[in-house]
């Protein structure tokens, strides 16, 4: 039966105006991306179908395009298509960041570092630059490592804190094996960047790792 004869309390577009987005399951919102099916497949069974393939929504949604497109009903179109909205998705989080003080938004600066970080194969470390308000000035990748681990280095974070004339910091990276679990290293390393960038009055407010799940923050273990 195609979706258009079911009742229409089981239609995902009406389910998500009636109730919202929260209300529908991962196949029902993505086979509002798809929009249609193909031949024998209404859009939510193929939905069903990739994700069973994929093995979860968050594989499908950070698949390359050769991967995307092997598998039916997806093609570059669709692929353009996802890049686009998660695109969208990350600049909505960095300009809510740019309106609101980070200290006063923890959890839009969890959720904009996750969206940034997480799906990243190998190490990265990455810092948000923050005016004197405390409100995003720029946001970037600085380092790039293995999978399990990214050489840092104090200088080249100072001299990027001083060309956004940053007032303040949050460092983050991420740890690809999922577990945002941090390492003495990654503690020693805290504690350089703090001392180096105290020499030039920019405050590190916070570090954190991004895993699965919320990112974890060191300032609230009370480690920073």
């Amino acid at each position: 039966m195609s979706i258009r004869n079911w009742p229409a309390a089981e239609r995902p577009r009406e389910k998500l105006l009636d109730n919202g987005a929260g209300s529908l399951s991962d196949a029902e919102l993505l086979a509002i991306f798809l929009r249609t099916g193909v031949a024998g497949c209404s859009a939510v069974e193929l939905a069903r179908r990739l994700l069973g393939e994929f093995g979860s929504l968050r594989a499908l949604l950070e698949a390359d395009l050769p991967s995307f497109s092997s598998h039916l009903g997806l093609g570059s179109a669709k692929y353009a298509q996802l890049q686009a909205v998660l695109e969208m998705a990350r600049r909505h989080l960095a300009e809510q960041l740019r309106r609101d003080s980070a200290l006063e938004s923890p959890q839009a600066v969890r959720d904009f570092l996750k969206s940034r970080l997480r799906h990243e194969a190998h190490e990265v470390f990455a810092c948000l630059f923050l005016d004197s308000r405390h409100r995003a000035l720029a946001f970037e990748v600085l380092f790039h490592g293995s999978i399990d681990g990214a050489s840092v280095y104090p200088r080249q974070v100072v001299k990027r804190a001083l060309a956004h004339n940053a007032a303040a910091m949050i460092l983050a990276h991420n740890h690809p094996s999922g577990i945002p679990e941090p390492s003495q290293a990654d503690r020693l390393l805290t504690a350089r960047l703090k001392e180096a960038l105290a020499l030039v009055d920019v405050r590190v407010l916070d570090h954190f790792v991004v895993g699965d799940g919320d990112p974890l923050s060191m300032a609230e273990l009370g480690w920073m």
